[in-house]
């Protein structure tokens, strides 16, 4: 939005989403002159809050009320006025970092982990997607007999995901008897084959293994365990699970913009039941190129979705490489300290990345 406010405007609509956003009260210009020891007279203040609602930035709710920021105003104020808060930044890292065991505990336990660490310091409602396993990449293949006519194939991808598979043992060539002792040999070789051709490549590309370089004594298996590695890469090429994480919604439902039941009522649907709807919203890089942002913050009416029409959304994606695989995201009223909300989701982005990298 371009538009051009002088100074006195620049800081009374500061001022004023400032005072909003610590209060919930709509703000009079003897408020402000009060509350920021102004030098000027309430007039002054109110001839430039009278300008700021003509250009839509400010609004009265009601006739004899102050005024409040509209979704404008506060889209001036995040892209304009304010600077990403460097200590909650550090304090969001500094407690991922302490709190959270890699060593130890399951993807699933540390993404929950990290979603209760962001509300607690933001907040505000954290949202955390899984890592898509599209972009994930093989780290570790294993084949185990576990019957003489069945084996078991375990896939360990880099997204600390986890999938197994029984898989029929194929019968021995021709003339040959089945020997359990060969059988395990044969299986361990083929692990480090599959291994060492793979590792490293993404899953979507499993089906193109050349087995040329196997020796002709193992060409029996090549169409059994082609086939489920192919199955694997079809998997890959669907959309992962869509699951969020998500924690502090009872904390930000005590905000007085969700004193209405049936508001309330809407949003909870919408993170309980239809996270389908909001995860395209939340997965998406920012979309200012060369701003050096890399955030997206959607305010108010700027979210396509009912239910959060009246909230903010402000969201992050976390990469492996260059490769956008998850996103961390804050849903809380427009009402929002901005400053810990960028710092936070920012933070919680880069340690993801780099751990799951």
């Amino acid at each position: 939005m371009q538009l051009n406010l002088n100074k006195r405007q620049q800081y009374v609509l500061w001022a004023t989403v400032r005072y909003y956003i610590a209060t919930a009260e709509p703000v009079g210009s003897k408020t402000l002159v009060d509350e920021y020891n102004l030098k000027v007279s309430p007039a002054t203040i109110r001839n430039a809050m009278g300008n700021l609602e003509k250009a839509g930035l400010l609004y009265q709710p009601h006739t004899s009320a102050g005024r409040v920021p509209s979704d404008s105003g506060y889209r001036i104020y995040v892209d304009r006025m304010i600077t990403p808060s460097e200590t909650l930044s550090r304090e969001m890292e500094l407690a991922l970092r302490d709190r959270l065991n890699w060593n130890n505990w399951t993807l699933e336990a540390l993404m929950r982990g990290a979603a209760q660490i962001l509300a607690t310091l933001s907040g505000y409602i954290a949202l955390i997607t899984w890592p898509q396993t599209s972009t994930a990449r093989l780290m570790h293949l294993q084949l185990v007999q576990i019957e003489p006519n069945k084996m078991v194939m375990v896939v360990v991808t880099d997204s600390y995901h986890t999938q197994s598979v029984m898989v029929d043992v194929p019968p021995p060539p021709e003339n040959e008897d089945a020997d359990p002792d060969l059988l395990e040999s044969e299986l361990q070789i083929l692990s480090n084959f599959l291994n060492s051709q793979l590792r490293g490549q993404s899953l979507t590309a499993l089906s193109e293994l050349d087995w040329s370089d196997l020796g002709r004594e193992f060409e029996h298996y090549a169409e059994s365990i082609g086939q489920w590695l192919a199955e694997l890469a079809r998997k890959a090429h669907t959309p992962a699970t869509t699951g969020i994480f998500i924690s502090g919604l009872a904390e930000v439902l005590r905000q007085p913009e969700f004193s209405e039941l049936n508001q309330v009522q809407t949003l909870v649907q919408l993170l309980e039941e239809e996270q389908e709807q909001l995860w395209p919203l939340i997965f998406e890089s920012p979309a200012l190129e060369g701003s050096g942002r890399r955030v997206n913050v959607r305010i108010g009416a700027e979210n396509l979705l009912e239910p959060i029409r009246t909230c903010t959304l402000v969201s992050s994606t976390y990469h492996r490489g260059s490769t956008p695989i998850g996103s961390v995201g804050v849903l809380g009223p427009t009402r929002m300290m901005y400053e810990n909300a960028i710092a936070s989701v920012e933070a919680a982005a880069d340690y993801l990345s780099a751990a799951l990298s």
